[in-house]
């Protein structure tokens, strides 16, 4: 007999614990769901999208920077890519671990699936000349800036 009410569908893992109460999903069942928690279980469930990407922009004289903290990725599961000649799209999809019919899963925090983030880059912007590396779960794009021509200025004699 369960001392927490069903209003969560049963979830809760173990009532002592405050933390152990998984994403109840409201939309669960409707065709067009997309279930929020992401935990092992015997049903087809789609795994939650991968939305903890998180990113830095930063602009230089130089160049704009993007960094993305992709934690467990590697440089073949992340894609770069620059659509219409302005937006800048990172993407990539996180595998889920392999279930095994005798673990028993405690916590699943990690998310899995695929994240997409896009940028509008500005106008001096060199799109055609951007380029990317990965070290350590951080992904660094570097996109060149146009150099600005500096206003010709020429000294007019006063006379008189």
């Amino acid at each position: 007999m369960a001392l927490v009410p069903s209003i969560f569908g049963g979830r809760r893992s173990n009532i002592f614990d405050p933390f152990s109460l998984d994403i109840w999903d409201p939309f669960e069942g409707f065709p067009f769901s997309r279930t929020l928690a992401n935990f092992p279980s015997g049903t087809d469930r789609e795994p939650a999208v991968f939305t903890n990407a998180r990113v830095d922009w930063r602009e230089t004289p130089e160049a704009h920077i993007v960094q993305a903290d992709l934690p467990g990725l590697k440089k073949e599961e992340v894609k770069v890519e620059v659509e219409d000649g302005r937006i800048l799209k990172i993407s990539g999809e996180r595998s889920r671990e392999q279930e095994e019919k005798t673990d028993t899963w405690h916590r699943v925090e990690r998310s899995s699936g695929k994240f997409i983030r896009s940028f509008r880059m500005p106008e001096n912007a060199k799109t055609e000349e951007i380029k990317a590396s990965m070290e350590n779960g951080v992904l660094t794009v570097t996109v060149p800036k146009v150099e600005e021509k500096k206003p010709e200025v020429k000294a007019i004699n006063i006379s008189g």
